[in-house]
């Protein structure tokens, strides 16, 4: 019994290899092995006692915790195991021998595993890429919820785990969302039938967008004209969101919302559509002919007359289109379809419900309005009375805007309302780009002179004396205020 322990002894004790000086037994083996699993331990509970102790208080994004926990462990890992090499006496110049000599042997071998070391490298350090982060690779769209030394790994929006290799995100174009903010820009493409007003339709699809709670309000949503299709006119709807990994279900919730106003609207999205040809119309007409004199014949005897079975036709949408609506304001009068269809891209509809103050007299004027649906009052709070009650396609506010000029009046609902609103920035880049409609705006502000006089910002005696008409006045406001440079006459 003592002899076979003294031999299995011997067996762990017997030297099997030489590094340097130094004589490698399975039991100095098994000892540094052993070393090496209590230094990874050890460095990974240090790295995340680090993370949550001390990072988690600093507030930090969780792509910038995950990837300096990383940092520390890696480098925790890399003077641990020095520190065990060192405590063997193994001399580390011997090490580096032997480890260039297998590197020509393996390198060949390992060629992917170290480019996907070195790509995990590059990734934690240039933070080009961070866990928590919204990506797309190659088609795979996930979000990041670890990034090791070889490997990512990769959510999807199925909630399946995808390990892809670094080397990956090195060599490929990848697309970061997340990356410089959480914005994105998605596109919902539209076919509609050959013959719809673009004015009604952009309506339509502005009104959709403006529904969706998921989408951003700034930068606004905007309608492209894509292509005359084959068989319908093809729009884009493109709008701006603030969680890219929500794209599809906001896509699934515009698309309802578009069928809506399409249905409410009577526009219609065609069927695919061929050009039929007919050879020998002659005999055909020559055919319909006879076959028409028989039914009518046969009509006349059985009921004395003839029948009227026309298809009813559908009834067109109301006269409270918002370009009709828009055309009601003096100002917007004589706007082409193209000016109109800039003011309706630049504004945005705004529900009010009963008894809710709209803007404050003596306040600020920031945007304009016209009434879609409901009422609202006009009140002096100056003299405590009620100056008028405004209803569907009145508008307030446009003179206080456009002459820079606090609120006259306070306006405040009657019953549930709906306004299109254009305020002071959309308007202004509106008239910059549309010169003549904003001559259009300056010559009907000119034309409602005895306004200006009452509000006091025109005074007939300062004009007579300076030489100036009230046209050249509103330019001049108008280019003050907006930066708009109009013409001189």
């Amino acid at each position: 019994m003592d002899d076979s322990i003294d031999r299995i002894q011997q067996i762990f004790t017997m030297p099997i290899f030489n590094i340097g000086s130094n004589q490698f037994s399975l039991k100095s083996i098994a000892s540094i092995a052993f070393l090496f699993v209590i230094t990874f331990i050890l460095a990974r509970l240090v790295s995340q006692i680090i993370k949550r102790s001390i990072l988690a208080t600093l507030r930090l994004d969780r792509g910038l915790q995950e990837a300096i926990t990383s940092i520390i462990n890696y480098l925790l890992l890399t003077l641990g195991v020095i520190i065990v090499l060192q405590t063997a006496g193994i001399n580390l110049s011997s090490i580096t021998v032997v480890a260039g000599v297998l590197g020509i042997g393996l390198g060949f071998g390992l060629q992917n595993l170290a480019s996907n070391f070195i790509s995990g490298l590059v990734i934690l350090f240039e933070q080009k890429i961070r866990v928590g982060d919204y990506v797309e690779i190659n088609g795979l769209l996930g979000t990041v919820e670890k990034i090791s030394i070889r490997s990512t790994i990769i959510r999807t929006n199925d909630d399946v785990f995808v390990i892809v290799p670094n080397l990956r995100f090195i060599e490929n174009d990848t697309i970061n969302w997340s990356y410089g903010g959480h914005r994105c820009r998605i596109f919902v493409p539209v076919g509609v039938a050959y013959g719809t007003d673009p004015l009604l339709l952009t309506e339509a699809l502005l009104a959709a967008a403006r529904s969706e709670s998921r989408v951003l309000s700034n930068p606004p949503p905007e309608v492209w004209f894509d292509s005359f299709g084959e068989s319908s006119l093809k729009f884009k709807l493109l709008v701006w969101v603030d969680k890219p990994h929500n794209s599809d279900p906001i896509k699934s919730g515009l698309n309802f919302l578009i069928e809506y106003e399409l249905r409410h609207r009577g526009i219609e999205i065609p069927f695919p559509q061929l050009d039929l040809r007919l050879r020998n119309m002659e005999s055909i007409n020559n055919l319909l002919h006879r076959q028409n004199v028989a039914e009518i014949s046969h009509e006349s005897d059985t009921n004395g007359s003839r029948q009227d079975r026309k298809k009813p036709q559908p009834k067109p949408f109301a006269d409270r289109t918002l370009p009709n609506l828009l055309r009601r304001v003096t100002y917007f009068e004589k706007c082409t379809d193209n000016e109109l269809l800039a003011l309706i891209t630049n504004g945005y509809r705004k529900t009010f419900a009963p008894d809710i103050i709209v803007c404050q007299e003596d306040e600020p004027s920031d945007c304009f309005y016209i009434i879609l649906s409901g009422s609202v009052e006009v009140i002096s709070r100056r003299v405590e009375k009620s100056i008028a009650t405004l209803h569907e396609g009145d508008f307030f506010g446009e003179v206080s805007l456009l002459t820079g000029t606090p609120r006259t009046a306070t306006v405040q609902t009657l019953t549930e309302t709906i306004l299109f609103v254009v305020d002071r920035l959309q308007l202004q880049r509106l008239l910059f780009n549309h010169k003549n409609l904003a001559e259009q705006i300056a010559i009907q502000l000119s034309e409602r002179q005895q306004i200006l006089i009452s509000m006091g910002l025109l005074n007939e005696e300062d004009l007579k004396k300076s030489g100036e008409t009230a046209l050249m006045w509103v330019r001049r406001r108008l280019n003050l205020i907006f930066g708009v440079p109009l013409g001189k006459g």
